[in-house]
């Protein structure tokens, strides 16, 4: 079974249910269904077949679920690609993943007007309409581009689906490295199908269920536990263009929502939005944290005020994403990612993969249906990564007596800006392309909105260049959310005796 075969089956059994609430506009399955045959079969006379690529660039749109679903309906490997990315960003992804195709949204186009040359590969354009007066005749690309809405429009529901295999890639998400450019994992249909369905039964996700989905679609959290898992098991998802507390709350009350998946930075903003009489959870019957560690007392705080159960669990891009949840059947366990989902193991190894007793910290490993066949193009990274059937997933943890997880520390360097990954190679790289910077270090700083904020170090070999000039720098190179919020000017940066920067010494700095 996969995505796709299952959501006509759920069809089938659902025909006039919500699939998904829109803008205040529902859409039922039995017309979910007919927009992915027609649009996989508009996709097939473009000249798409099983196994080509394609980008997939939107925001939290129903283009999203009709393109990725349409697209691996005909086989196609999809790549969520962050909108919000630089051209440098989405073009070494585009390239590397061998894209033939993006699927985005008008108001993202002109985004790939000016980077077109640096995409030579991609063949179409598949824009989606957002606005009344959307037209692509004055386009560069014209001769390449497709309307999202003619497509699915004069699509065919005749459509003679490829066989879909079990390990065929079905989706690469890229992931950022430790070596400062993404890496892709490449998730079969068993994979996402598999966990879909295991989240969904763990956490009892049913066809009575209206999920709300703020979180950015092309992330793996909301992809598959507010997006894959509702619509296997027939519930409704409702979709939020863009979280904000004030959208949350409307979209609760007038749908009567009844889970809500977010980053703990998600929580801390509905907990203190100013308008009390707005803030109605009273219809949601559970909240999923992942992302990020939840602090307790926000957790505390936020049950206690809503008087609703939170479930925090972990999950990675490489696992397409859960793992571990906090059971529902029991109370949950502060602090803790809670135990292994349905068909998945977890375990605590130390530095020769023995497992560990409780109490006693390692790395932790995950095996199941849901680990990634590999890195696109990486079989160095691909061996260190899955070993003996075991995802090694980098992030430090231990278990009590019960089974319930911990994650004591998260892969070394790796810092958590509201939800999102940031690598300080990444920023580092960056910022060694000034032509004056001889040094550099990035770190996160705790910050109270965000969780965590980059932080970079440097050593500058000009007085004359400044902090702005530097975010500039940056500016035209990484998404928002990479960008330093700070910057400080060392004349040397600390290091033991082999010359390794010792960023703890950084971080004392910082705290001092």
């Amino acid at each position: 079974m996969n995505l796709s075969d299952q959501l006509s089956l759920t069809a089938k059994d659902n025909l006039s249910k919500p699939a998904y609430i829109f803008n205040g506009e529902e859409t039922n399955y039995q017309t979910l269904e007919g927009s992915v045959t027609k649009f996989a079969s508009s996709l097939k006379a473009l000249g798409y077949k099983k196994g080509d690529h394609i980008g997939l660039v939107v925001g939290n749109t129903p283009h999203f679920v009709i393109g990725l679903y349409g697209a691996l309906r005909l086989g196609l490997t999809v790549i969520p690609i962050n909108p919000i990315y630089t051209a440098d960003e989405i073009s070494y992804i585009v390239n590397n993943g061998d894209v033939k195709g993006i699927i985005t949204l008008d108001v993202l186009f002109e985004k790939f007007e000016k980077m077109s040359e640096s995409i030579p590969d991609v063949k179409n354009y598949i824009v989606g309409e957002t606005k009344p007066d959307s037209s692509f005749e004055s386009s560069p690309l014209k001769e390449k581009t497709y309307s999202f809405t003619e497509l699915v429009q004069k699509g065919s529901l005749e459509l003679e689906r490829p066989v879909l295999n079990d390990d065929d890639t079905a989706v690469i998400l890229y992931t950022s490295g430790t070596t400062g450019k993404p890496k892709g994992a490449m998730l079969t249909h068993k994979n996402i199908f598999s966990n879909a369905k295991d989240t969904a039964e763990y956490l009892n996700i049913n066809a009575n269920d209206r999920v709300i989905a703020a979180l950015p679609m092309f992330h793996v959290f909301c992809l598959t536990v507010a997006l894959n898992a509702p619509l296997v098991n027939g519930a409704t998802v409702l979709i939020v263009p863009q979280f904000s507390p004030e959208a949350v709350f409307k979209i609760t009350r007038e749908h009567q929502a009844t889970v809500f998946a977010g980053v703990p930075t998600m929580y801390n903003y509905l907990l203190q939005y100013p308008n009390e009489d707005e803030k109605d959870f009273s219809n949601i019957r559970l909240c999923i944290s992942g992302g990020a560690s939840m602090p307790v007392a926000l957790l505390e705080k936020f049950e206690q005020h809503f008087d609703v159960q939170i479930s925090e669990g972990y999950g990675l891009s490489e696992a397409s994403p859960v793992t571990c949840f906090n059971p529902l059947d029991r109370p949950r366990q502060a602090g803790s990612i809670g135990k292994s989902i349905i068909n998945v193991e977890n375990k605590v190894v130390d530095e020769n993969g023995n497992e560990l007793p409780p109490g006693q910290v390692g790395e932790l490993i995950v095996r199941g249906p849901n680990v990634m066949k590999g890195y696109y193009k990486m079989p160095e990274e691909t061996q260190a990564s899955i070993k003996d059937g075991w995802l090694y997933t980098g992030d430090m943890a231990q278990t009590d007596e019960e089974g319930y997880f911990y994650i004591v520390d998260r892969k070394k360097d790796l810092i958590l800006v509201g939800g999102y990954n940031v690598y300080p190679r990444e920023v580092e790289e960056v910022l060694y392309s000034h032509e004056q910077i001889s040094e550099v270090a990035v770190i996160g700083e705790p910050d109270e909105d965000l969780g965590e904020a980059v932080v970079a170090f440097v050593v500058c070999n000009d007085e004359n260049v400044t902090e702005d000039d530097l975010n500039e720098l940056c500016k035209t190179k990484l998404a928002k959310y990479k960008i330093p919020k700070k910057i400080e000017f060392l004349e040397e940066l600390p290091k033991n005796t082999t010359g390794k920067i010792l960023r703890r010494s950084l971080r004392d700095q910082l705290s001092s």
